[in-house]
Formats: C-alpha cells, sequence, structure tokens
C-alpha cells in the first residue's frame, strides 16, 4: 500500500462512482468492494486510477466534496482532455472554469494541457500574462489557443 492514499467519502453511491471512474481511466482496477453483513449496498472499497489508489466510503450524506480538494488529471493533447472533459461532466457533472469541473457524484477535476505550467510561468512576463488571461476565460482548456495567446 501506498504511503499516502486518498480516502473519499460518498453518499452510499461507491460502486456507481469506481464503475465511472474506472470506465474512463483505462489503467485502472478494482482492489475489493467489502459488503457489512446483512447490507445491499458497499460498505467500502480500495481501486487504483492510474496508479493511485484510493479509498472509498459509503458514509452517507452527512459529508460533501469540495473544490478545496480536486484531482489533477495531466493531459498529453487535447483528444485527451476532450476525452476527460466528456466523460467526467457526462450524466450530471458540472463545468467550471480554468480547466475545472465536477463529475455527478461533485468530486472536482482539473483537466490541464502537460504543457499549461510552461506557458504559464515564460521567462518573458507579457506571454505569460497573455496565456493566463487566455485560460481565465475558458471552461475546458483549449491547447492551440492558450500556445497562441502565449506567443
Amino acid at each position: 500500500m501506498q504511503k499516502i492514499t486518498p480516502f473519499l467519502w460518498f453518499d452510499n453511491n461507491i460502486e456507481e462512482a469506481i464503475e465511472l471512474y474506472t470506465s474512463v481511466f483505462k489503467n485502472s482496477k478494482v482492489h475489493n468492494i467489502n459488503h457489512m453483513p446483512g447490507m445491499d449496498k458497499a460498505f467500502s472499497a480500495t481501486f487504483e486510477l492510474e496508479g493511485q489508489e484510493f479509498m472509498a466510503l459509503n458514509g452517507g450524506p452527512m459529508f460533501k466534496f469540495t473544490e478545496a480538494v480536486s484531482f489533477y488529471v495531466n493531459c498529453q493533447d487535447q483528444q485527451e482532455i476532450d476525452y476527460y472533459w466528456e466523460k467526467l461532466t457526462a450524466n450530471g457533472g458540472s463545468e467550471s472554469r480554468c480547466g475545472w469541473l465536477k463529475d455527478k457524484f461533485g468530486l472536482s477535476w482539473q483537466i490541464i494541457p502537460a504543457n499549461l505550467g510552461e506557458l504559464l510561468h515564460n521567462p518573458d512576463p507579457a506571454k505569460a500574462q497573455k496565456a493566463m488571461n487566455a485560460m481565465m476565460q475558458m471552461g475546458k482548456l483549449d491547447i492551440a489557443t492558450l500556445e497562441a495567446a502565449g506567443k
């Protein structure tokens, strides 16, 4: 087991969440889903997405996800950005600004191009600011527009 593992609290829908996440991220697996004796729904589970282990609990409605914690998905190209954006906003997810979205469970994700850091930290402050200004106008990030702005 890895030293630090994200632990996610769901409102009695971890099996649905794990089904979504493992269908979206191709390099994924379910380690286990635990049921309490006499309960139909899962109580807890462990799963892995792209080498990152997660633990999940069907804890009920007391706690909700907030944007204070999000998962950053490093994307190599626009096709990958489009894929994750579409899959994670589908069926009740919501788009936000600057590459952020919430999936239908309320979990926040950042769908970000791999070159965003170099665009925003360009040694030329004017180019970096243009890239930042372009990003601030976007929901889903568009690599070509960001690159053009940062020239």
